[in-house]
């Protein structure tokens, strides 16, 4: 079992060269795995967590529906945002400036075979975040993510999630609204989940910024102990 992980940074990027470099690692993986079977020899499977910050990007997921999309193609031009249908579980999201998008590409054969576990312990390390910054935070029966104020009028969703995985390797992950602009928000119905809003830290905060590094440092810092694992340099 290899429990390192390799952090990569990739600051700014555009959501479909990001998507392509996510199913280059995850199939590195999966081929290494597929030899595994083939060869005596064992190889060590690499596990990657990737940190991105996305331009305005609307995408759905492969069960998704379409209708939960309210822009045609002339108004996403309009608000220069892109579109894309993608091979996660969920449905429509969005992604932006000031949201910390978190890209875990994990062989789960070198922690647990359990996707429930691992989507569960994702949403403890933003629970556990957020609480950090004196933000309770939980999750909502039958909706992956985490939410503020679940079971009341104001549940509004602070964290997305949708996963992907073939032969216990993971791709995709979650979106964390930190400086988001909640406005992108109403040209979707959110996760197809109607009468729920959202919203983001800085608002919850009632602060303009939120220093997303050390929102990132404390993601981070909870992984570890929650997947007890180690960083490693690629």
């Amino acid at each position: 079992m290899n429990k390192q992980v390799i952090l990569q940074d990739l600051g700014f990027k555009d959501y479909k060269q990001t998507w392509d470099y996510q199913e280059e690692l995850f199939r590195g993986i999966v081929d290494t795995k597929i030899k595994n079977r083939h060869e005596e020899t064992s190889l060590k499977t690499n596990n990657y967590f990737l940190f991105v910050e996305h331009p305005h990007v609307y995408t759905l997921g492969k069960s998704g529906d379409f209708s939960n999309l309210l822009l045609n193609e002339a108004q996403l031009t309009e608000k220069g945002a892109a579109f894309y249908k993608i091979n996660r579980g969920g449905d429509i999201t969005y992604h932006g400036p000031g949201q910390i998008v978190g890209y875990p590409i994990l062989d789960l054969e070198n922690f647990f075979t359990d996707i429930h576990k691992y989507l569960r312990l994702l949403e403890e390390m933003i629970i556990l975040t957020l609480s950090e910054f004196g933000i309770e935070a939980s999750r909502s029966k039958g909706e992956t993510g985490v939410w503020l104020d679940v079971g009341t009028p104001f549940a509004r969703k602070i964290c997305a999630m949708g996963v992907r995985a073939s032969r216990w390797v993971t791709m995709h992950g979650f979106a964390l609204n930190v400086n988001a602009d909640l406005g992108y928000f109403d040209n979707i119905i959110p996760c197809g989940i109607r009468g729920k809003s959202v919203t983001s830290l800085n608002v919850e905060l009632g602060l303009e910024n939120v220093d997303l590094e050390e929102v990132k440092e404390k993601l981070l810092k909870h992984f570890t102990a929650l997947f007890e694992a180690e960083w490693a340099k690629e």
